[in-house]
């Protein structure tokens, strides 16, 4: 790594995971730029009737409090123009990149509704769109950037979903794909000094997932009690960008709280999440073999 801070770009980093994580790299004295919709103020977000909270505004304050540096870029990442923009800023400002979280992605409101998928709104598939293609989007542009850098890491946001049933069709396709784009994002980037690798994040403790358990009629207090903070897997994703050996890693698909207990992370109030392979299975190794 070079002696000058770190520079990262987190999507999707208004609220939720892609603020804890970007926070947490702020802790590591980054340099984070954050990207989402809402630049100031109030989203638009409907969770069960009520808003959720969080701007890029926001996010850069605690990035800036944490010790690092943030940096608010308004980007929709379903228009690819603007997600090229992000990227040539970033080249001008920077000139290069050492990190990339690909968390930016679609939650409908109504994501974990009951029922089958064909009961659901159809723009619940628009997953595949904000938080697959998206990703391959984000990477496209971002990879030239950290091969300037010598090293670097492409991570992308999963899930326990990319191999067990959760949340439905689109979601589980949306997982799956991700595992997919950084195993073959690995085969291509071979010998570069850039890993791209896919995280499997357990139950997060975010405010979506806070209103979402209030409005269920389930009590989640115990499920939130066991729940991972994104700072945590923001910790984890640092250790993973100073890891020696990231470039074996390359390809895989990983249980963030398995790499916790191999970094010695551990979360808030001294808890240690578990990894939930035994009840929800665990990340298939992929070695693509190569075709033409």
């Amino acid at each position: 790594m070079s002696e000058q801070p770190a520079i990262a770009v987190v999507t999707g980093a208004s609220r939720g995971v892609g603020r804890g994580i970007a926070v947490a790299l702020g802790f590591a004295g980054m340099t984070v730029y954050v990207t989402g919709r809402t630049l100031s103020g109030q989203g638009q977000e409907e969770v069960n009737g009520q808003l959720l909270g969080g701007s890029l505004e926001e996010t850069v304050q605690l990035i800036n409090r944490a010790g690092g540096r943030g940096i608010a870029v308004a980007c929709d990442h379903a228009d690819d123009a603007q997600v090229a923009s992000l990227f040539g800023r970033v080249q001008r400002e920077q000139g290069r990149l050492d990190l990339l979280v690909n968390n930016a992605t679609f939650l409908h409101s109504q994501l974990v509704a009951p029922g089958p998928f064909w009961t659901k709104p159809l723009d619940m598939v628009e997953m595949l769109n904000v938080g697959l293609r998206s990703a391959y989007v984000a990477s496209y542009h971002a990879v030239p950037l950290l091969l300037a850098a010598s090293r670097g890491l492409i991570v992308f946001i999963s899930s326990y979903g990319a191999n067990c049933y959760m949340h439905g069709p689109a979601y589980g396709a949306q997982k799956a794909g991700c595992d997919k784009l950084a195993a073959d994002m690995a085969v291509d980037l071979e010998g570069t000094g850039v890993a791209a690798l896919s995280l499997w994040l357990g139950l997060q403790h975010t405010e979506r997932s806070v209103l979402v358990g209030a409005a269920s009629g389930v009590d989640y207090s115990a499920f939130l009690a066991q729940a991972e903070t994104p700072e945590f897997n923001g910790r984890v994703i640092h250790a993973l960008l100073n890891d020696p050996e990231l470039e074996q890693l390359s390809g895989q698909a990983l249980i963030s709280a398995e790499q916790a207990l191999r970094y010695g992370i551990i979360d808030s109030e001294g808890r240690q999440p578990a990894s939930l392979r035994q009840q929800l299975g665990a990340p298939v190794p992929t070695h693509p073999a190569r075709v033409g």
